[in-house]
């Protein structure tokens, strides 16, 4: 009797031990550092999501100087968060990554101007200074300032660019006129810094009818041929829009996670739950790109005159393959 006991209890360890190992791996790469812009995929792994979903998710966070395009290019990793304008200029130069999934469904990027420069409108950026964001984030504005027809040269009638850091010290010191913010993040640093919302004009994108699509999900075109691939996205998809509704949700607890992961220390329990109420608001409820919002970022792309972000209509940059199957 205690031989077959053993003997059972050696093969549920067994199928315990397999079922353990069968979990597939998925890698995803981050535009940026640990904070709650992406706290949907730290609330999945945190949770258990990803787990009941049969995934053994690594996380790995961004910086000024990691670019997922050239991340996943390289193999290190299987999917990654990106802008929409960056990662359809990406592909227009030999990466062929596709969407599969938006979390993100609006625009949370604004220029910020201080109230006593006399701006008003976009029509009184003509001889300013602006503080842009570079790596594949300038596309939205140089897009934008295309439509207005307002030259990014320095000349009379342009604009100065000034290559912002990713900071808001160009305000606070005056170097610039406006700044590139996130009404979820940078924005609310300039109010940290003491200039109250009183004294500043805003420019949100998403107002000026500019938006571009944020914060998608994308992976390299070959790796949709493979079915099993196809599946584990759609599991990984799945279980992340379980975390963001879950973040959206519960704001303080998914800033508490995000604080327990975030390994610099630099984060603050404050400024990470403002964040991630922001970022709710620009959540979509399923993660599945909607159409209509593709063809206006496509079309606010190629509306560069002589030099557009993208020179023709990309195809198959996107897919619903992933989040049918959900």
């Amino acid at each position: 009797m205690k031989k077959v006991f053993a003997t059972a209890l050696g093969m549920a360890f067994g199928l315990t031990s397999l079922s353990a190992m069968a979990a597939d791996e998925v890698t995803l790469q981050l535009k940026w550092v640990t904070q709650a812009q992406f706290a949907g995929y730290y609330v999945a792994q945190d949770k258990g999501f990803y787990e009941d979903a049969d995934l053994d998710v690594t996380i790995n966070p961004g910086g000024p100087d990691i670019a997922p395009p050239q991340v996943i290019a390289g193999g290190g990793a299987d999917v990654v968060v990106d802008w929409m304008p960056s990662a359809l200029a990406s592909r227009e130069k030999g990466v062929p990554l596709v969407n599969i999934a938006q979390p993100f469904a609006k625009s949370g990027m604004e220029l910020t101007c201080l109230k006593d420069t006399g701006i008003t409108s976009p029509k009184d950026f003509p001889g300013r200074t602006l503080g842009v964001w570079f790596f594949g984030n300038e596309y939205p504005f140089l897009s934008w300032m295309s439509k207005l027809g307002i030259p990014t040269d320095g000349s009379e009638k342009g604009v100065t660019v000034l290559k912002q850091g990713f900071n808001v010290d160009p305000l606070l010191q005056k170097q610039a006129d406006c700044i590139s913010t996130m009404t979820y993040n940078e924005y609310w640093q300039v109010i940290d810094a003491g200039i109250p919302a009183d004294d500043l004009v805003v420019f949100k994108y998403e107002d000026q009818g500019v938006a571009t699509l944020e914060d998608g999900l994308y992976v390299m075109e070959d790796k949709l041929k493979d079915p099993a691939f196809v599946d584990k996205m759609s599991r990984f998809v799945a279980a992340s829009m379980k975390g963001w509704k879950w973040a959206a949700e519960n704001p303080e607890e998914a800033a508490q996670i995000i604080l327990d992961n975030d390994a610099t220390g630099a984060q603050t329990e404050e400024h990470q739950i403002r964040m991630m109420k922001e970022v709710g608001k620009l959540l979509s409820a399923d993660g599945v790109l909607s159409e209509e919002a593709y063809t206006r970022t496509v079309d606010s792309l190629l509306s560069g005159g002589s030099d557009p972000v993208i020179t023709k209509k990309p195809e198959g940059a996107w897919t619903h393959a992933v989040t049918d199957k959900m």
